[in-house]
């Protein structure tokens, strides 16, 4: 029976530096016990030191940033003093829902060298084009200046769905909005991009444009975008629905006040628990009460085309007195 390899000092934390644990005095041979990963050259992790595994909607964006985010923590114990995570990596760290980066985005400021690593992309920044904070114990560049620098390589679907998530207001107990944990403003968006030159400047602006502060989920952006696309008109969103008496009723992903529709976006956790299904149906009888049509729409109405869900919710804006503009010729 194979010997279990010795205890390493905890206070190495999840992941280390070999220099760090050979000053702990730890063996090279120990090193190479295979409890033990090697994610980048000089740094070890133990296996298994990752969080236990995210569980609900945003499952899936979740268990990515957690990858990330293990992934630059162990990088970070070798990582010099003045380097931060940029781009898309840090925009993965923020919890936007970007996609994951093949390599580690790692950022200086100019005239600093950009480190050069095998997993890692380097990248020298100018001081005017940046902001530099920490988030959960990390450098990375801040939620504006990310934005801008993904205007290099990110399509314009999704620079807006960064961008809705980097403005979006989270709501905490009973729906009240928390202004104070937003990431950014819009305004913080467009001082990012007007901050100097950059690739991808004119593309960043006109993404600008498209943003929206109340979109709770790239699918809600997806939806939104594909409605405009199809000339119907732009609706509300993230909107409180109170009675006469001022209850609230429930608060609703899109709305046309003017035509007494509500559309929601429905993830999956609407179908698998059961409470939230409980909740969905209560709200949606009290919006029917108050007089409006609602339109429920899944994943499958809105990707890829996004046709089924326009026609939706085309359908109940005719009914309910709306018209579409003439095509001029």
């Amino acid at each position: 029976m194979p010997r279990r390899p010795d205890p390493l000092p905890e206070a190495l934390g999840g992941a280390f530096s070999c220099a760090d644990a050979a000053a702990a005095g730890v063996s090279r041979k120990r090193l190479r016990a295979a409890d033990l990963d090697t994610p980048f050259r000089g740094v070890r992790r133990r296996r298994g030191a990752e969080d236990a595994a995210a569980a609900g909607p945003l499952a899936e964006d979740q268990a990515i940033r957690r990858r990330v985010l293990e992934d630059a923590r162990a990088y970070a114990s070798i990582m010099g003093g003045r380097a931060f995570f940029c781009g898309r990596t840090a925009a993965v760290l923020w919890g936007t829902g970007a996609h994951s980066p093949g390599e580690l985005e790692v950022g200086v400021l100019a005239p600093e060298r950009a480190p050069r690593r095998r997993g890692i992309r380097g990248r020298q920044l100018a001081p005017t084009h940046v902001e530099v904070t920490t988030l959960d114990g990390l450098r990375v560049s801040s939620p504006a200046s990310t934005w801008a620098m993904l205007g290099r390589n990110a399509g314009m679907r999704e620079l807006v769905r960064i961008g809705d998530a980097f403005v979006r207001v989270p709501r905490g107990e009973r729906g009240r909005r928390r202004s104070e944990a937003r990431l950014c403003t819009l305004d913080d968006l467009a001082a990012a991009v007007a901050a100097g030159r950059r690739v991808g400047s004119a593309k960043l602006v006109e993404a600008l444009g498209l943003i929206r502060e109340g979109a709770m989920s790239p699918l809600e952006t997806d939806f939104r975008l594909g409605l405009v696309a199809a000339g119907l008109p732009e609706p509300l969103l993230d909107q409180e629905i109170r009675d006469g008496s001022g209850r609230l009723a429930g608060i609703a992903d899109a709305v046309w006040p003017e035509y007494r529709v509500i559309a929601e976006v429905e993830g999956d956790h609407h179908r698998t628990s059961r409470s939230q299904w409980a909740r969905d149906i209560e709200k949606h009888t009290a919006y029917v009460a108050l007089g409006f049509e609602v339109v429920r729409l899944t994943s499958a109405h809105i990707r890829p085309t996004g046709s089924a869900a326009v026609a939706l919710v085309a359908g109940a804006l005719r009914r309910r007195g709306w018209s579409p503009s003439p095509t001029r010729t």
